[in-house]
């Protein structure tokens, strides 16, 4: 299968951890919040020893670690070049959804390695403990909270299209080598990102196509271009990509595997990254609709209780700050009771 290999000309490189992987840093990389790659990063882990040696010693120690779950699995026609979207009508994705055993997937891949025009086939998202368990035990990342569950993305020369994630993610590449290309969050103008509700990979995606900078449908893409970074990652070595980064990430070899972890970004009882998403939703029932003298005076308030980085309650006395004071398990409840009160 001939994918669809993205270049973008002067493309500047993504910045990269300095030191000794072994002593990286995580809390320095997220109050830096910016992505960074980690060369190296899990270069000692058994798998990726195997995946050094060979695409086989690799696919046969998954297959021997392999629970048997069934996983989520994409078949794309060979016409897409392994690139995840729509159908040219928006009527649906362009790819075939199964459930199959990872061994299966392994032994489709293997198959479709030996034609020229194969299918690509992707397997999604799916947490090590169901598919891998065997895995979890010397497969870490120390500086991680352990109850972080890493999750497995595999397949064959595939391009999952630019989108964000709302968690911090570092991305582990354990075979194969992927191409990353980032954007900042404020290039999303400049995206033509797609349905909010109807996304092929779960996260909206970018319409545009990163290889056709000139498509007339999309003039605003240059802009994005212009402010890319990308690096290749091989065999052991990671990325880190904070909250709301774009990120285009495609697979080059004929068996690519991922482990990532997402977790969230405020360690608070009670609260989870899906409140963000939540949040969206809420403000577009509520202020889409309203006049734009009503919509501004709604984005200062906003602002001003939520934006800003002066504390809006700090002429309130302490007891009395309520949903403005310190974010507590308590606190955290209080407003989701206020949320699904007003709703």
């Amino acid at each position: 299968m001939k994918a669809a290999t993205v270049m973008v000309p002067n493309a500047e490189p993504l910045d990269e951890y300095a030191g000794d992987p072994r002593g990286f840093d995580l809390a320095a990389a997220v109050a830096r919040g910016k992505p960074l790659v980690i060369r190296g990063l899990v270069r000692d882990w058994p798998i990726v020893k195997l995946a050094l040696q060979s695409d086989t010693a690799f696919a046969q120690r998954m297959a021997e670690l392999d629970s048997g779950a069934d996983v989520t699995t994409l078949l794309i026609a060979p016409e897409a070049e392994g690139l995840i979207g729509y159908t040219p009508d928006f009527s649906g994705f362009n790819y075939q959804h199964f459930k199959v055993p990872l061994t299966l997937g392994l032994q489709r891949l293997a198959k479709y390695s030996q034609r020229e025009h194969a299918p690509g086939l992707v397997i999604q998202s799916v947490p090590l403990h169901e598919c891998l368990p065997g895995l979890l035990g010397d497969h870490k990342l120390p500086f991680l909270d352990p109850g972080i569950e890493p999750r497995l993305w595999l397949g064959n020369r595939a391009v999952t299209p630019t989108h964000f994630d709302s968690q911090q993610n570092i991305a582990c590449v354990v075979c194969g080598t992927r191409r990353f290309t980032l954007f900042p969050p404020e290039q999303l103008p400049n995206l033509y990102v797609g349905p909010l509700d109807c996304a092929p990979t779960g996260a909206a995606i970018s319409l545009a196509r990163l290889d056709r900078p000139d498509d007339p449908r999309y003039p605003r893409l240059k802009h994005a271009l212009a402010t890319a970074r990308a690096a290749d990652l091989n065999e052991g070595d990671a990325i880190y990509i904070p909250p709301l980064w774009w990120h285009h990430v495609e697979s080059l070899e004929q068996l690519n595997a991922l482990v990532n972890y997402w977790w969230n970004p405020l360690d608070v009882p009670g609260y989870v990254s899906g409140h963000a998403r939540a949040a969206l939703y809420h403000c577009l029932l509520a202020f889409r609709a309203l006049p734009a003298d009503q919509r501004a005076a709604w984005r200062n308030l906003l602002d001003y209780y939520v934006f800003a980085d002066a504390d809006p309650a700090a002429h309130i006395p302490e007891p009395r700050r309520g949903v403005l004071g310190e974010f507590t398990a308590e606190v955290v409840e209080q407003l989701k009771q206020g949320a699904r009160q007003n709703l």
